[in-house]
């Protein structure tokens, strides 16, 4: 017997056996979309991830040889629940996710309970958007600046109370993060949505708020509340000359985002040409403007690694806080 005819056989097979998977993606990412993909949004039709999702529909056709994107909207528990239904589908390409931070990030931190691990459970793809978030309050409240909040909230830690659009939601994390870098505590009243802060602080039943400039903007500009600092370090044109929060907290860094994530264990060559085609979309002149116009956000774009990165900074930037703050959603 040729024992060193058979190693070599086995050697081949095995060989083979690797390269199958890569094979495999190669010939998927040559053929997708061969189908209508959807893509899951974890929020109820008409908030910001919803707009952003069919205005990407509405060019997809644009990329994928006329194959179109169907927004699926799976609401419940902060994202969680659209959430865990794409963590549980094949890697095929055919479900994606509209990433945001609590599925894609922090959920498990929220919610210990939660079938699956945002770190782990998804392929990143791209990070789409980032919508910058005012920190804004009531007209009656004497402090104009992010140090006068401080400096009260120092001497008398029950001088205010803040709205927030949910246990967890990104608005109530922006204000949890300013109280633990200044080193302060508020009282937090939960609402639902962005809506419901603004309404909340325009008629004083809270005096603070934090969520994204697009839900803030309009009574941000009739007078009805006053911005007091922006959360992003670059400030936004559509608000123009307000203060930075991080001119007082150094490095403070906010930012409401969405992108697209699918199943774990994508393989490469496809996730690749998934991001090739969204990327493709958010290059074009009028998402850009679309975004801006309609959200005062801006565009990201950029690699699978880029946002494989991004994401793994916003869990170190959150899990403290949520932990620290005791803040759950079970």
């Amino acid at each position: 017997m040729d024992h060193g005819f058979t190693r070599r056989r086995l050697g081949a097979l095995g060989a083979g056996l690797l390269a199958a998977p890569a094979l495999l993606g190669r010939a998927a990412a040559a053929t997708w979309p061969d189908r209508p993909v959807t893509l899951v949004v974890p929020f109820t039709p008409g908030g910001a991830s919803d707009t952003l999702a069919r205005l990407v529909g509405q060019h997809f056709p644009r990329f994928t040889g006329g194959q179109t994107l169907v927004v699926e909207n799976r609401a419940g528990a902060g994202g969680l629940v659209g959430g865990a239904y794409v963590a549980g589908q094949r890697p095929d390409g055919n479900i994606l996710l509209m990433a945001d931070i609590g599925a894609n990030a922090i959920g498990k931190e929220l919610n210990p309970r939660l079938g699956y691990d945002p770190m782990k459970a998804f392929t990143p793809i791209i990070q789409l958007v980032n919508l910058p978030a005012v920190f804004f309050a009531h007209p009656s409240v004497p402090e104009k600046t992010v140090a006068e909040v401080i400096a009260k909230a120092k001497a008398r830690p029950d001088a205010y109370t803040y709205a927030s659009a949910g246990v967890g939601n990104g608005s109530h994390l922006f204000m949890a993060l300013l109280c633990r870098r200044a080193g302060i505590s508020m009282v937090h009243v939960p609402y639902r949505s962005g809506s419901e802060i603004v309404t909340s602080v325009m008629r004083n039943e809270t005096q603070l708020g934090f969520p994204s400039l697009s839900s803030a903007l309009p009574m941000l500009k009739e007078g009805a509340i006053r911005p007091i600092a922006m959360g992003n370090p670059g400030g936004s044109p559509a608000l123009p000359g307000v203060p930075l929060v991080s001119d007082t907290l150094p490095g403070f860094d906010i930012a409401v985002w969405y992108g697209v994530a699918a199943p774990a264990g994508m393989a490469p060559d496809l996730a690749d040409r998934i991001n090739e085609v969204f990327g493709s979309i958010a290059a074009l002149p009028e998402v850009r403007e679309a975004v801006f116009n309609t959200q005062a956000g801006q565009v990201i774009g950029g690699s699978r690694e880029e946002f494989a990165r991004f994401l793994q900074k916003e869990y170190d930037t959150w899990t403290p806080v949520i932990r620290e703050g005791g803040i759950r959603t079970e």
